[in-house]
């Protein structure tokens, strides 16, 4: 098995949502570390932009844990966007220094 996480842009670049899915089973239960790792960043980027922008991302999860789909809300004003933007771009980065350690395990498609 294999985590996958997907960025969907728009026709400019910027991400309108992203897709998790899929299970690392890098350690037993409750011992797996890229999924801990992968949860942690993809639910800390969905709590600091809904504490630092004051903008709930769209949220839909299924699967026990194996799904989880973020989009933006269209129809924010500039400074909120280009700091959720900014934020989203965190998770990236983040996301794709856990995939160079970790490829077996996780896969970044942006």
């Amino acid at each position: 098995m294999m985590i996958t996480i997907t960025f969907d842009r728009n026709n400019d670049g910027t991400i309108h949502s992203f897709t998790m899915s899929g299970h690392a089973e890098s350690g037993p239960y409750g011992h797996d570390l890229v999924c801990a790792g992968a949860s942690a960043v993809s639910f800390g980027t969905v709590n600091a932009i809904a504490e630092l922008c004051q903008t709930e991302l769209h949220v839909e999860m299924k699967d026990d844990g194996g799904f989880l789909r973020c989009r933006v809300p269209e129809h924010l004003n500039d400074g909120i966007y280009e700091n959720v933007q900014l934020l989203l771009k965190g998770m990236l980065v983040s996301m794709k220094t856990m995939e160079e350690q970790y490829r077996q395990f996780i896969q970044i498609k942006s």
